[in-house]
């Protein structure tokens, strides 16, 4: 099996009858995804697959991180396997395309890691990530009426209309922004900011106006509806601002990737 590759996708707390949930899930590549578990307690486990080495290995794999339709492809198998996982038991996701040389090397990892590990998971154990976005919407300035107005002193005006809208939008968006926080602060363990999405990421998330915040909260379970109902009304009276509050997840922006000596590791495995 030389030219496969370890592809581990979480770290997980073994429960009853996750082997066999694992053992029916298929993996990037189309592979059987298995479970690999620490020889010195079997409480933990990293769940693998094996993938070919010639598209995962450090070269190929910074190539194919400039395909977008291979990324897309690989990032859905990942995220599809660790969500049925998180249906089951506690997940510490890894980061997208973290392999191993083989499953030896990756059960090496968990072992050396499993204090931590397990003080991670304990950590998020009964908590899910909620994503929120901020976005401005477009907006156009007031009609500048032309009587008189030369037209040069039209375009001006209608200048200053536009930059005075626009400030005002944006003065709205902090508002919401800091409403959301106070929510966070109130109900969430934990936040993580997130860089906003431009260009080609916003393209692909059909976002509708421009991202201005890209939030991640660790919720526990039993806060998620406080949470959202503070969250959804964020952008009250706030014309031009749009709060969009996605998820749950399992908590991908709240794990710690493994030790990557023993592959590599490369973009960050959150969901859109």
């Amino acid at each position: 099996m030389s030219d496969l590759l370890t592809y581990a996708y979480a770290v997980v707390r073994n429960a009853e009858g996750l082997r066999e949930t694992t053992a029916r899930l298929r993996g990037v590549a189309d592979s059987p995804v298995s479970l690999v578990t620490d020889t010195g307690d079997d409480q933990l486990g990293l769940v693998v697959s094996h993938v070919p080495g010639q598209d995962f290995q450090e070269d190929a794999l910074k190539q194919h991180l400039e395909d977008l339709e291979w990324l897309e492809a690989v990032a859905r198998a990942h995220h599809g396997v660790i969500e049925a996982l998180a249906e089951r038991t506690t997940v510490l996701p890894l980061r997208l395309a973290t392999v191993y040389l083989d499953d030896n090397r990756a059960r090496e990892v968990l072992e050396v890691g499993r204090t931590m590990f397990a003080e991670r998971l304990a950590r998020l154990s009964e908590h899910v990530e909620w994503g929120v976005k901020i976005y401005v919407e477009p907006s156009a300035a007031p009609a500048v009426p032309a009587a008189d107005l030369t037209p040069g002193r039209a375009y001006l005006r209608s200048r200053r209309q536009q930059q005075s809208v626009r400030d005002t939008v944006y003065q709205a968006a902090q508002k919401a922004a800091e409403r959301v926080e106070v929510a966070g602060r109130k109900h969430a363990s934990d936040r993580v900011r997130h860089r906003v999405q431009q260009g080609l990421l916003a393209d692909a998330a059909g976002a509708v106006g421009e991202n201005v915040a890209n939030d991640a909260y660790l919720v526990p379970l039993k806060r998620c509806d406080d949470f959202l109902a503070d969250v959804t009304h964020a952008a009250d009276g706030l014309a031009g601002v749009r709060v969009e509050a996605t998820g749950p997840w399992a908590p991908y922006s709240f794990a710690m990737p493994l030790d990557e000596s023993g592959g590599a590791a490369a973009a960050e495995g959150a969901p859109p």
